[in-house]
């Protein structure tokens, strides 16, 4: 049969936006742990039906940013030792995983912008900015994930990461953000020689190091 000539609404899409909205929320505190996630509120907040708000809560409690509470409600979901443990484990063999394909492709622009997020991090953290070190530490790890551009390692990263972005919260609020300044500058070092296997360690390792950096309160 032919294609209709009238466009469907984009579900999808808009459930894409909603879940990333609500993840943001989560992420930055403006939801907070324990919250109670109650559909016709957050859909009259976000401007949308239940359908896409409702769509993304599942979204989200697959990446434990999300608790249902079988009977009883949908919470946002305490930050616990287990899912800091599981998600730094999977992220960080992503990272790896991107770092080792992305060092011999890596040109000198490439390595010119992780000097300069690693600078706009130092620059946040010297101000207190949480917020913009938090961004600059992205903008850092998406050089080596971009030019990596491997889709698996983009899919799982956006699946776990948010669950470690509110660890780094407590991180970078921290001392220890001048160790990961440090860590960083030792990442670009090894790229900037195309040594990949270095940098991949050095890289995993900086994930992997973040359950060190913080204690997330167990849950039961």
């Amino acid at each position: 049969m032919p294609v209709p000539a009238t466009s469907l609404p984009p579900r999808a899409l808009l459930r894409d936006e909603v879940r990333t909205r609500l993840r943001d929320a989560i992420v930055d505190g403006t939801l907070a742990p324990g919250e109670q996630l109650r559909d016709l509120e957050l859909s009259r907040w976000l401007g949308v039906s239940r359908t896409p708000v409702r769509e993304a809560l599942l979204d989200l409690a697959r990446s434990r940013l999300v608790l249902a509470l079988p009977g009883r409600s949908t919470i946002v979901a305490p930050v616990d030792g287990r899912a800091v443990r599981d998600a730094a484990a999977v992220v960080a063999s992503m990272h790896r995983v991107a770092v080792v394909e992305a060092t011999p492709l890596f040109t000198d622009d490439d390595i010119q912008r992780m000097r300069e997020a690693n600078e706009a991090f130092i620059a946040a953290h010297a101000a207190g900015d949480t917020a913009a070190a938090l961004r600059a530490d992205h903008d850092f790890h998406a050089v080596a994930v971009d030019r990596a551009d491997n889709d698996a390692v983009r899919t799982v990263l956006a699946l776990y990461g948010p669950v470690l972005e509110r660890a780094e919260r407590l991180r970078f609020s921290s001392d220890d953000a001048d160790a990961s300044a440090a860590r960083h500058a030792d990442l670009i070092r090894h790229c900037a020689a195309r040594d990949a296997q270095a940098a991949a360690g050095v890289a995993e390792s900086l994930w992997l190091d973040l359950l060190a950096d913080t204690t997330p309160q167990e849950t039961a």
